[in-house]
């Protein structure tokens, strides 16, 4: 019997941190002597691979994990956009949720057409019909989990 042997892919972390230039450089401290850097982030990463490759046979397959090194407040003022971000992800998903739920309703429950319905909700009526021509049952339970909240 043949059994196939499960390559494991290393993962280097990979540490990123400007220097008094403005330029990024990259360490690896799973890789001692290891170190690259770029006038940008999109740069430096991008050397990365090729740097690594020069101390490391399995670089072409490494995966590869940044960190970044950043003053507290470029960290603070980045998180603080990403979870504001989020949260209108979630608002977003949760109207989206709402529209179907209403759209099906003043469809179905109050006979409207789709134009009407589409005036009510303030979509456009190519809208309110992606809405409606979706699986019933998925949708309207998600819809009622959003009223919900």
């Amino acid at each position: 019997m043949h059994r196939k042997r499960l390559v494991e892919t290393m993962t280097y972390r990979i540490h990123l941190m400007r220097d008094r230039s403005g330029a990024w450089i990259a360490r690896c401290p799973d890789v001692p002597g290891f170190h690259t850097y770029g006038r940008s982030l999109r740069q430096v990463r991008n050397r990365v691979q090729e740097a690594l490759s020069l101390w490391v046979d399995d670089a072409p397959s490494a995966e590869l994990e940044f960190q970044y090194h950043l003053p507290k407040d470029w960290r603070d003022v980045a998180s603080g956009y990403k979870r504001a971000r989020a949260r209108a992800a979630d608002a977003e998903a949760q109207a989206q949720a709402l529209a179907t739920a209403a759209a099906f309703e003043l469809i179905d429950g109050g006979q409207l057409s789709m134009r009407d319905a589409a005036e009510l909700l303030g979509l456009s009526h190519q809208r309110v019909q992606q809405l409606v021509s979706k699986p019933r049952r998925r949708l309207s339970q998600r819809g009622r989990r959003a009223s919900a909240r």
